[in-house]
């Protein structure tokens, strides 16, 4: 697993059936204070995550495809939560919570 940015969305018109239904994000996995690592990757939405969020993503296809229901679907990478906050040695390293109460 690990911690992304949602960046974008993928429309894709024509697709396998397992995906029929499904959001599909770009994501860019990121450190607990949100700096860059790695290549965007593109991930099934499975907790109804939107462009913005900090989201916790699962990268392995055998987890994938329990979590779908989808024993032979080619799938590996799935966004499992939203993340409110991160708490690292003691301190908020992000904190979501706060940037919903802003107008």
């Amino acid at each position: 697993m690990f911690l992304a940015q949602v960046v974008g969305t993928v429309v894709a018109p024509v697709q396998i059936p397992v995906l029929d239904g499904r959001t599909l994000l770009l994501v860019q996995p990121v450190d607990p204070q949100g700096k860059k690592q790695g290549r965007v990757r593109v991930g099934i939405d499975h907790a109804q995550a939107g462009v913005g969020d900090r989201v916790l993503v699962m990268d392995e296809g055998n987890s994938a495809r329990q979590m779908l229901d989808a024993k032979e679907g080619a799938v590996k990478t799935v966004v499992v939560a939203v993340v409110d906050y991160i708490e690292r040695d003691g301190e908020l390293a992000y904190d979501h919570r706060d940037e919903r109460s802003t107008p």
